[in-house]
């Protein structure tokens, strides 16, 4: 029997169904990998068979860790599955990285992908957006609007923990991955983004992965590495492996090695928008 508690997300998932039902000519599904967009491809798969494509952007930002997932997941549903090179770091607007950083991202996704859906006879666009989105700041929707993309989760009202939820009870093989985003989001607004920094931030965050912790964020403030840290690893952060993160972060060419005692916020860059110097 379904309980009050259970009710709500429950709901939220049928009417991202039928939302997705909507979707009878075929939809390119946005897919990064993350809990989100599989959610997504698994509703679209249900409800449009043979017309969802899976189609994730490969660039120097996109984290190989979230590339495997990526390709098993889509293996595991029999959903076709492509990957695209996108070029946002050929552009001066996203390599500056002010606050519209993501904007540029995002555009460069969709001019890719709207050609790609027009000669698969696909007519639809989506992506993985949830109602938690709308409390941040995402400038990158702004790209999805001009695109008419569609975020059947974001408009039923699915949160974040009802995307968890839902992804349990299907059985989702990344129902608990962690929240995973972009590398470009490590880097502060207003420093200059390059595929060097890219690829110390990937590396650092690989060798704390081998550690064994989880929610790993490393920010990168020049020579500084400021490490982020779910709830529960702080302390074995410092208990247990002191000496092994500070040698793996250094081993990615950062001088110098900080952990940050708030541990992981979901967009702790944001803060930087919000309030004063």
């Amino acid at each position: 029997m379904t309980t009050d508690v259970e009710a709500p997300w429950r709901e939220r998932l049928d009417r991202a169904r039928e939302l997705v039902r909507e979707l009878r000519g075929g939809v390119v599904v946005a897919f990064s990998g993350g809990v989100d967009s599989a959610l997504l491809l698994r509703l679209c798969a249900d409800a449009l068979p043979g017309r969802v494509l899976a189609v994730t952007a490969d660039s120097e930002s996109y984290p190989d860790v979230d590339r495997t997932d990526a390709i098993a997941f889509a293996r595991s549903l029999g959903v076709p599955h492509l990957f695209v090179r996108t070029h946002e770091l050929e552009n001066e607007a996203y390599r500056k990285n002010d606050a519209n950083r993501c904007y540029f991202c995002k555009r460069s996704l969709f001019e890719t992908l709207a050609p790609l859906a027009r000669e698969r006879g696909l007519d639809h666009l989506a992506f993985g957006a949830n109602a938690d989105d709308e409390g941040d700041f995402r400038p990158g929707h702004r790209a999805a609007h001009e695109f008419a993309v569609r975020a059947p989760l974001l408009d039923a009202g699915l949160t974040k923990a009802d995307v968890r939820a839902a992804s349990r009870e299907l059985g989702l093989t990344l129902w608990d991955k962690p929240a995973s985003a972009c590398l470009a989001s490590r880097i502060p607004y207003g420093t200059a983004i390059d595929e060097t920094m890219l690829r110390q931030v990937e590396h650092a965050e690989t060798a704390l992965r081998a550690l064994g912790l989880r929610q790993v964020r490393v920010r990168h403030h020049g020579d500084v590495a400021r490490i982020e840290l779910g709830a529960g690893e702080l302390e074995r952060a410092l208990a247990e492996l002191r000496a092994q993160i500070v040698a793996g972060v250094r081993a990615a060419g950062f001088a110098w090695v900080t952990l940050d005692l708030d541990g992981y916020v979901h967009g702790s860059l944001n803060r930087l928008l919000r309030e004063p110097s």
